[in-house]
């Protein structure tokens, strides 16, 4: 069974269930897909918002190893995203030299503001978090205790890994940032991130490959054809 994590934040629900028909639609073997929502994480993730928070998920992302309970692994990744390829791909891509692997993106944002006029952050490994596959026997320093206390910079920095060779690599194309990486060919893609804002909201209805989200959604929203007998 494939784990995967999905960010969940109240305003973007739409984007939550495309990206998860998504993942199910491609994917060639069993998948098992939760939400990290913080209505499922009372008692669990107590820290305050603060205005460095862009997301409901900001921080509690680094809870997947402790839902896991330290065993087995796990894919975590941004509700802003559309699975274009067989997720089991990603999935085959797990080394256990590793706690983490992602997308090394050298990410240097343009501008002050993202969607919904959420400030907009830079930072070493901008992005890192936003798709990984998770090793989480290695992540046990993200006790809950550890993820409400420590600061954004060192949760997202990956700063409770005892040193960067733990945090493996893998192809750019898992998280390819929508309108900040070069255009691809669709076949050539594996999971975009719309990163600074999705066509689901107003003032990013023209951005990168809106025109596959909207494909994506349409799928999810038309009845399925009877199964033959």
């Amino acid at each position: 069974m494939i784990r995967v994590f999905l960010g969940y934040d109240h305003r973007e629900v739409v984007a939550y269930h495309v990206a998860c028909h998504s993942i199910h639609s491609r994917s060639s073997e069993p998948v098992e897909i939760a939400p990290v929502m913080l209505s499922q994480l009372k008692g669990v993730f107590s820290r305050e918002r603060n205005s460095l928070q862009a997301t409901d998920f900001s921080f509690s992302r680094f809870l997947v190893p402790w839902l896991c309970g330290y065993e087995g692994w796990a894919v975590f990744a941004d509700c802003d995203i559309l699975c274009l390829d067989d997720i089991a791909k990603l999935w085959a891509l797990r080394d256990d030299r590793y706690a983490v692997m992602c997308v090394h993106h050298d990410h240097r944002p343009k501008g002050d503001t993202k969607f919904l006029g959420e400030k907009q952050t830079q930072y070493e490994k901008k992005n890192w978090s936003s798709v990984m596959l998770m090793n989480t026997a290695k992540c046990r320093a993200l006790t809950p205790e550890y993820v409400n206390t420590k600061t954004g910079l060192e949760l997202h920095r990956f700063r409770w890994l005892e040193n960067d060779a733990l945090i493996g690599a893998i192809p750019a194309k898992w998280n390819h940032l929508v309108d900040y990486d070069a255009p691809l060919p669709e076949s050539e893609l594996g999971i975009i991130h719309y990163t600074e804002g999705g066509p689901y909201f107003p003032d990013y209805r023209g951005c990168g490959y809106a025109d596959l989200w909207r494909r994506e959604l349409r799928g999810l929203l038309t009845p399925p054809q009877p199964l033959e007998n």
